[in-house]
């Protein structure tokens, strides 16, 4: 049996974990101030005005106001000069109020008004009335498209540039967010992989890994992915999964949020003895991962990890392109405070790779009718070169290195 899978009951394994939160520091006051004056900076270098960020993620990483989207448009203004400004239902003033870190004007409009109209006049006063106007690039398109028709004079561009210009390169505090969720999921993993017996079904590894989440200190599994067999050559899953028998090669993706801040680790290893056939293309899937840890090199383009990655599959014979057998996906994904966001490691992406940006590094191997190998982990640049945030598996024998 492969080593820390199996042995343990539900009970055994949640005992041997605890809270893992003491000591996080969330992010402060002044660093929301700070980011602030970088996108504001970023305005006057794009020739914006000012810069719309709708509830989400943007939202708060500009103001720590925590809010989600919905039909109705809350959101901030951040002009180019000067101080940012809300916008929000009126009926929504006080609990708005209570969720803000950084402070500002909140303008306000009832269930029979409109808030295009209201963003307008907020522009007018500004002194921005035919102002270049960068939407935050999240928004939906109603939002965007309200304004256009309220407001003609204002020029609607995306606020991609500024946004992502800020929110690319991760701070130390946020560095140090998501080091700890991830150190919190790697230790989930391990105790879910050593609950694993015949006929268990997905439902009960999924509850399991929400649970020990928790137990660890997050609100839970922000997303689970559990598949076995054959079932492992889909990357998102299928609709029927099925449940775990002896010598199934086994994928579990899951992930959770500390203060906002993502984690996303993929394990796999085989439940049994590993037959020549896992074996072989779990390690060709460990050698694409570091090969794409090794191309991740300051200044080069994004695409060329992706690259990277692939050409080591493409070599033994998988692909080419996105082809299965192979590699049908992006070799990663940049990860914050959204699970995915920019820039990706992916082969049109000539973003340059520079100090604080985050990857997922995940070059996933797909053989339809047999099984399939992700081994995902991440890393963050720094002005060395690439560091992981965890380790990668140390062998399909012993995938969390137990014997190590």
């Amino acid at each position: 049996m492969t080593i820390g899978v199996g042995g343990k009951t539900r009970d055994e394994a949640l005992a041997t974990l605890s809270d893992m939160t003491a000591g996080i520091m969330p992010i402060t006051a002044e660093e929301f101030a700070a980011r602030v004056a970088k996108a504001q900076r970023l305005l006057r270098a794009q020739g914006l005005d000012a810069l719309y960020i709708n509830a989400g993620s943007n939202l708060y990483y500009f103001t720590g106001t925590r809010w989600y989207p919905s039909e109705r448009m809350v959101g901030a203004v951040i002009p180019a000069e000067g101080a940012l400004e809300y916008i929000a239902p009126a009926f929504e003033l006080d609990t708005l109020k209570g969720y803000m870190t950084i402070k500002g004007e909140v303008n306000t409009w009832h269930e029979d008004e409109s808030p295009y109209a209201l963003f307008g006049d907020i522009l007018k006063r500004l002194g921005y009335a035919k102002g270049r106007i960068g939407m935050d690039e999240s928004a939906a398109f109603f939002i965007s498209d309200g304004i256009r028709q309220a407001c003609p004079d204002l020029e609607l561009v995306s606020g991609k540039a500024v946004t992502a210009g800020c929110r690319m390169q991760k701070s130390t505090a946020e560095l140090a967010l998501m080091q700890r969720a991830k150190d919190m999921t790697l230790a989930v993993h391990r105790a879910a992989a050593s609950i694993l017996r015949e006929g268990i079904c997905v439902t009960e590894v999924e509850a399991f890994i929400d649970a020990a989440h928790r137990k660890v200190g997050a609100a839970g599994s922000s997303f689970c992915i559990v598949l076995f067999g054959e079932d492992t050559a889909y990357p998102h899953g299928v609709k029927n999964p099925k449940c775990l028998e002896l010598g199934d090669t086994v994928l579990i993706d899951t992930g959770c949020k500390l203060q906002g801040y993502n984690s996303d680790i993929t394990r796999t290893y085989v439940f049994g003895e590993p037959s020549p056939r896992q074996r072989q293309l779990w390690e060709l899937e460990k050698q694409a991962q570091a090969a794409a840890f090794e191309a991740a090199q300051l200044g080069r383009p994004c695409g060329s990890v992706d690259k990277a990655a692939r050409s080591v599959l493409e070599a033994a014979g998988f692909g080419p392109g996105y082809a299965v057998p192979g590699l049908p996906h992006r070799t990663g994904h940049g990860i914050g405070l959204d699970i995915h966001e920019w820039p990706y490691l992916v082969a049109n992406d000539q973003t340059p790779l520079a100090e604080g940006m985050c990857f997922s590094n995940e070059p996933m191997l797909c053989v339809p009718g047999e099984f399939g190998v992700r081994l995902e982990d991440h890393f963050y640049m720094t002005k060395d070169g690439p560091r992981w945030f965890t380790q990668p598996s140390h062998s399909i024998d012993d995938p969390f290195g137990i014997l190590v």
